[in-house]
């Protein structure tokens, strides 16, 4: 059960990081004004956004951490986040930014990386 929370930690934890770190490109779609805010006010809203990222990120780690009695190694941990982070990424640029177009060489690369994932966990 530690897995799963974990895995779903992480995946909320990388839609705030999405946001912290491409939201403000998003912003200047809702908010047309916000294209000549200083950048330091645009920065310290991401850290904002980052807190509520490093919220899930750091107990998703605890948790799934063999270190504290969860079930991942610390470098199956980074690569389950690296999945995750794609994933999610993807998910929102396609769904909210709606400026890319998926394409035969994401799905390859996306391949590659869950490729990456079995052999991080293959004994």
């Amino acid at each position: 059960m530690k897995g799963l929370y974990t895995v779903l930690m992480l995946v909320v934890s990388n839609v705030f990081m999405t946001f912290a770190w491409y939201g403000q490109l998003k912003l200047i779609d809702v908010a047309p004004s916000s294209k000549d805010w200083p950048l330091a006010l645009v920065i310290l809203m991401s850290w904002g956004v980052a807190l509520l990222e490093y919220s899930f990120m750091i107990p998703a780690n605890r948790m799934g951490s063999a270190i504290n009695g969860g079930p991942f190694s610390l470098i199956q941990l980074k690569v389950i986040q690296e999945a995750v982070s794609l994933i999610v990424f993807s998910v929102i640029v396609i769904t909210v930014f709606k400026t890319e177009t998926f394409r035969w060489n994401h799905i390859v690369s996306f391949l590659f990386i869950v490729a990456a994932v079995y052999f991080a966990f293959k004994k």
